[in-house]
């Protein structure tokens, strides 16, 4: 059931990327040549409130952005379409099994309206999950001897949604509260699901230009 819930989202996602609006309705921005125009970094808290606490550390390139512009009576909307290559690291502890250290690799759809208000919807099919157990010994013949970095590997996909707000003219760039779901496979005969809440701020390490307008 997992392998089909997974065909399904990349699917999803690929028809997504391959959506258009009209052309009459779209500015295009001017993409910067400038490396650290395009980036952003991301910290926050990973996990749930009860058990598993932990961190995420990651990066955000633009990849695609388009800006639809509708013109109103009073006000002019605009909203802002991107796609962005992501990339994430972070930790996982349950103090009653485990450390968790997993990263994982994807693209992240994210719109943002005239308010800043935002909506991320990221999909990482790429993932690496490494558990770290407890004190572990095994048994050979007649000789116990304890195991050296006891733990399992895991390929672990994982697929987010939530929602942020944009800072702009802020150092830090933005906030999220972000859903995720993670499979990791194989464990034992089977899978194993794992869901998760990640809040955090995202920065970059953009130089202000001195003649910016709006805030930027």
């Amino acid at each position: 059931m997992n392998r089909y819930c997974f065909a399904f989202l990349c699917l999803w996602c690929s028809t997504l990327l391959a959506q258009n609006l009209p052309h009459s309705e779209i500015n295009h921005q001017t993409s910067s040549t400038n490396f650290l125009d395009k980036i952003e970094f991301r910290a926050g808290y990973y996990g749930n409130f009860y058990w598993n606490p932990g961190l995420t550390f990651g990066a955000e390139y633009l990849w695609k952005e388009k800006v639809l512009t509708k013109k109103k009576k009073r006000r002019t909307k605009v909203i802002t379409k991107q796609w962005l290559l992501n990339g994430t690291f972070g930790l996982s502890w349950d103090p009653r099994t485990e450390l968790g250290v997993f990263t994982n690799y994807g693209i992240l759809w994210r719109r943002t309206n005239t308010k800043g208000k935002q909506i991320n919807i990221q999909f990482n099919p790429l993932g690496y999950y490494r558990a770290f157990l407890p004190e572990t010994y095994e048994v050979s013949g007649d000789d116990v001897n304890k195991v050296f970095l006891p733990g399992r590997n895991y390929y672990a996909p994982s697929f987010s949604f939530g929602f942020g707000k944009s800072r702009k003219g802020k150092k830090l760039t933005g906030r999220y509260l972000n859903f995720t779901y993670m499979l990791r496979t194989p464990y034992n005969a089977n899978s194993l699901p794992s869901f998760a809440i990640e809040y955090g701020y995202r920065f970059n390490f953009k130089k202000k230009k001195k003649n910016a307008k709006d805030g930027l």
